[in-house]
């Protein structure tokens, strides 16, 4: 009987998934959940069939090559996004990449909404005031949020997860939904009206929300010119990826009050979270959840331990990237 291929997990997995991997394969598991160094990772390329990392594992070209000493046939991400991976070189270097579209769309849709009321409602504001011991009761001024009933949302980026919000959005609040989208959408689920830049999306939106993929071309999108034409009542949300805001630049138009606020659940340099930013008011700050139900993780490894036994098995990637 041939031995099972090798897969080391580069983070510890829901336990379903962790003991789907193990009967399936040779898993390595990452039983104290460290964070891999860049040295791990190239000794995994070269001591693995394949190599299950996660979305902040830098996947650079030098560890694709492991010193010229590469093991690995297949990166199977545990995220729908790909940006920690040098695709360009994956491609070149003959390894197969693929990621787990789909299965997180919902749970990263509600978190968008969560953020919109975050902000907007001022919650972590009133949270922390009780928690401190600082309430003063009940008065008719007091931490005066907005509605988001009737206003305009723009989502940039209407992909699964875009037009999950916009959903989220319409039945909920009655939201009007507009969109710019690189390429044509043909169903947008709900009435949206498209727009053809991300500029006129940042000039009319009371709400933007970010759905792009990170990474490439997208890096810096929401510059410090875009910005700039956001109303002054207006609040920027972000579930997609850091890299894709100038994230200085977001911070001088919060410190400035040139925007109403932002909700945040991605980083430029995760888990680096900028200290200027943690010490506004006017934002919502999460860890990186979006994703984070128990039924999304599960069925996020379940899909790369998928296409790990398709790429041992008969190729059928459910989720193929290179």
């Amino acid at each position: 009987m041939a031995p099972k291929p090798r897969i080391i997990a580069t983070r510890k997995l829901p336990e379903a998934v962790e003991t789907r991997l193990a009967a399936e394969f040779d898993a390595v598991l990452n039983t104290d959940d460290h964070a891999f160094t860049e040295r791990e990772l190239i000794a995994a390329m070269q001591e693995a069939d394949g190599l299950l990392p996660t979305v902040v594992d830098r996947i650079s070209d030098k560890v694709l090559d492991a010193g010229g000493k590469r093991r690995a046939q297949i990166v199977a991400n545990f995220a729908v996004g790909v940006n920690n991976i040098d695709l360009d070189a994956a491609k070149a270097r003959g390894v197969v990449v693929t990621n787990t579209p789909g299965v997180l769309t919902d749970a990263t849709a509600d978190v968008a909404l969560t953020l919109m009321l975050n902000v907007t409602r001022r919650t972590w504001e009133s949270e922390r005031m009780l928690r401190e011991g600082t309430w003063p009761g009940f008065n008719p001024t007091l931490l005066l949020g907005t509605g988001l009933q009737g206003k305009v949302l723009g989502i940039i980026g209407m992909g699964r997860i875009g037009k999950a919000v916009a959903r989220r959005a319409q039945a909920g609040f009655g939201m009007k939904v507009i969109y710019y989208n690189r390429s044509a959408v043909t169903d947008t689920g709900v009435p949206a009206e498209a727009r053809d830049s991300i500029e006129a999306v940042m000039a009319e939106a009371d709400v933007i929300s970010l759905h792009l993929p990170g990474g490439g071309a997208n890096a810096g999108a929401i510059s410090a010119e875009r910005i700039a034409l956001m109303k002054p009542s207006a609040y920027l949300i972000n579930t997609a990826r850091g890299d894709v805001i100038d994230e200085p630049a977001l911070i001088k138009a919060l410190t400035e009050n040139r925007i109403a606020g932002a909700g945040l659940d991605v980083f430029a340099a995760e888990p680096s979270v900028p200290a200027d930013l943690i010490a506004l008011d006017n934002v919502s700050l999460l860890p990186h959840i979006g994703s984070a139900t128990v039924e999304t993780r599960t069925a996020m490894g379940m899909l790369a331990i998928d296409n790990l036994a398709a790429h041992f098995g008969a190729g059928d990637y459910p989720a193929r990237v290179v």
